[in-house]
């Protein structure tokens, strides 16, 4: 299922997205390409929590139907895939975040 999303741009900020689906749903990156990751993660994170806590998801509004929000005004619509409850969104790890990690626990007195 896909959801509409908004992505904003002002001068020295980064890209912003927004759901006009899910209110408070926001996220940002540094470029075009990490916005647009983060939007997914964002969207599956939020989805997951409203699962979570017993809340219906909404049915994903089209273009035409945010046509008119004001909030689409200086922004660009697209469309955002949300991952199901069943399919949970991938991790992405710093591999060299990791190592330094392990080898910070593997000194003696340190870890479980």
């Amino acid at each position: 299922m896909d959801y509409t999303a908004y992505l904003h741009k002002d001068r020295k900020s980064d890209f912003g997205v927004s759901f006009p689906d899910f209110p408070g749903c926001i996220t940002a990156g540094r470029t075009l390409e990490e916005a647009r990751r983060r939007a997914a993660e964002a969207l599956s994170f939020h989805i997951a929590g409203m699962i979570e806590d017993g809340e219906k998801i909404p049915n994903p509004s089209t273009i035409d139907d945010v046509a008119s929000d004001p909030a689409l005004k200086g922004a660009v619509a697209f469309l955002v895939p949300a991952q199901s409850e069943r399919t949970p969104p991938p991790r992405t790890f710093d591999r060299g975040l990791c190592a330094s990690a392990a080898r910070l626990f593997q000194r003696p007195g340190r870890g479980r």
